[in-house]
């Protein structure tokens, strides 16, 4: 049975909600002064309090961006933290996504609402803000100005890791501006929390750093765990962060990515080939599903399997589902057949809403287009 992941935060302790804004960060990273977070619960009405994440408009959405996305905007709206969804069309230019081509990449964001929209977000204190309607107004980018020149080139550079890039050599003069928008845009949308994925960490702490400078308040900021990727851990030296960032998961390896409008046979197929060696809990792609996403969304998991080879088993908690895998009472197919199930029962009401909805239906087929034209001209 699903759960109802949704609740009323005037009914919520000041502990409770608290609880829910940490349990964001499981796995990941909560960075604040001491009580910040509680200090804000304690004193602004509910809905006072905002939160954001940014999205630049790249193509297909996958399921870190939309299960996972909604699981974590629940906990903060039932914490009554208010949560905007930045649609970061002018970074995906500055950032060469679709040529730079604002046209297109704004309609790939209209792609994203129509996504969130029905993936089990409750949107009643959520809203959609376009980076292209903040950009309108010069005193925007008084404050981009303002922010370059409290921050020095290197600074800045160390936050490109921000837009997928690892290497400095070959950024373009736009793609310099990216975290400088992305810094103006938490103190535009007077963001009170960034919540956005480990690998955002760098341009909220320059946020943090230049705060007080230019008279805002410093954000607190809570990242979220990113998704591993299906494939086999890398191999390297890397640290800590740097590692779940190199495993997270991107479209821009469709194989390693379960997308929102998946069919169940794609997903049986991405999932079938996953790496998920018998009896291996650390760093497995398929378990940790199971514990951010699955877990969070059902009350039990039911595995189905013939006598033969020990009957249905059920687990009502991931720990219980971590150590009956570590022991080898489960396997690698029963586990990965199950992940399947659970994942299709997700994403089928949103493969559903697409395919009823005329004009969510047309921004999804633009999508695929365009994304083909990327890959064709890749090749060449």
């Amino acid at each position: 049975m699903q759960k109802s992941n949704v609740q009323d935060p005037t009914k919520l302790s000041i502990d409770e909600r608290l609880a829910l804004l940490i349990s964001v960060g499981k796995g990941g990273e909560i960075v604040e002064d001491e009580g910040q977070l509680r200090w804000l619960l304690e004193h602004r009405e509910p809905y006072e309090i905002i939160a954001y994440d940014g999205f630049e408009p790249s193509g297909k959405i996958h399921i870190a961006q939309g299960l996972l996305r909604a699981i974590n905007i629940n906990k903060f709206t039932s914490a009554g933290v208010k949560f905007v969804m930045f649609v970061a069309d002018w970074h995906a230019a500055a950032n060469q996504k679709f040529g730079g081509n604002l046209d297109v990449i704004k309609k790939v964001g209209d792609y994203f609402v129509e996504v969130w929209k029905a993936c089990g977000i409750d949107l009643t204190h959520v809203e959609f803000i376009y980076a292209s309607d903040l950009v309108k107004d010069p005193k925007y980018w008084e404050l981009v100005l303002k922010i370059s020149m409290n921050a020095s080139l290197n600074r800045v550079l160390r936050c490109t890791q921000i837009m997928g890039r690892n290497s400095t050599d070959a950024l373009q003069s736009s793609q310099i501006l990216y975290p400088l928008m992305q810094c103006a845009d938490i103190f535009t949308l007077k963001a009170d929390i960034c919540q956005l994925g480990l690998d955002q960490r760098k341009v909220n702490m320059l946020a943090r750093e230049v705060a007080k400078t230019l008279g805002f308040h410093k954000p607190a900021a809570i990242h979220h765990h990113m998704l591993m990727g299906l494939g086999k851990p890398p191999e390297n030296d890397l640290d800590e962060v740097d590692k779940k960032i190199a495993r997270k998961m991107s479209k821009s390896d469709p194989n390693s990515a379960i997308f929102m409008l998946d069919t169940r046979k794609q997903i049986q197929k991405k999932i079938g080939k996953a790496w998920c060696p018998p009896k291996e809990i650390k760093e497995n792609p398929v378990l940790e599903y199971c514990q951010y996403i699955i877990f969070e969304r059902f009350d039990t998991f039911e595995v189905k399997r013939p006598e033969k080879y020990g009957g249905n088993i059920s687990f009502l908690s991931y720990k219980e589902l971590e150590n009956a895998y570590h022991q080898g009472i489960l396997s690698p197919i029963d586990l990965k057949n199950t992940v399947v199930e659970y994942l299709d029962k997700l994403i089928k009401p949103v493969r559903g809403y697409f395919e009823t909805n005329l004009e969510a239906k047309q921004l999804a087929e633009f999508v695929q287009k365009e994304m083909e034209k990327q890959a064709r001209k890749g090749k060449k």
